[in-house]
């Protein structure tokens, strides 16, 4: 009886360890429009889906524990979902995903693909393309990316253009060259 309690116990620890996600098994595709945003990530999948749907872009899956979303295959003209087989630039599909990048922001990925073409001898993530920059949803996408950064922050300005901290954590004086080129450098303070 012990014996069988302990391989209860050992499969409940084998399946706790194990990575459980709702996100699909693969990147964003290559062209996929992309922004930094200072959102963590669960909230700027949410303010996004809020913009995608305020702009006619149906969400059908929002994950906000694994901060990710996706639409179902859509017509771009309508905003409703797509009644035939999605071949072709008049039926799309959204996936975006959201990644920390630093402490209250996230890099957010979204990718707008069609199908060009049906081929059966392929999995059907390997038919799906992005669509053109010109595409009427790729610029809705990159009007709420562009409205979602201005509203809440870009990425943060590099390390290397911050002012230098001084011994006491403010900021150091400039340079003031007020040295003769000549002269010795002033003595060092002696060490505590």
């Amino acid at each position: 009886m012990r014996r069988g309690w302990a391989a209860w116990a050992m499969a409940g620890v084998m399946a706790a360890c194990q990575p459980v996600t709702t996100r699909p098994p693969y990147p964003a595709v290559a062209q996929a429009a992309t922004a930094e945003i200072r959102l963590p990530p669960r909230e700027v999948t949410q303010r996004l889906a809020e913009a995608l749907q305020a702009d006619s872009i149906p969400a059908a899956r929002i994950m906000l524990r694994d901060a990710w979303l996706e639409t179902p295959w859509f017509d771009p003209a309508t905003g409703r979902r797509a009644r035939h087989r999605p071949i072709g630039a008049d039926a799309v599909l959204l996936r975006a995903w959201a990644d920390p990048t630093q402490p209250g922001s996230s890099k957010v990925t979204v990718e707008t693909v069609y199908r060009p073409v049906a081929d059966a001898s392929l999995p059907e993530r390997e038919l799906d393309r992005q669509v053109p920059r010109n595409h009427p949803v790729a610029i809705k996408v990159r009007a709420a990316l562009q409205d979602l950064v201005k509203r809440y922050g870009g990425p943060p300005p590099p390390a290397a253009q911050r002012p230098a901290a001084g011994p006491e954590g403010q900021p150091e004086a400039p340079d003031q060259g007020g040295q003769d080129e000549g002269a010795p450098p002033p003595a060092a303070p002696p060490p505590e």
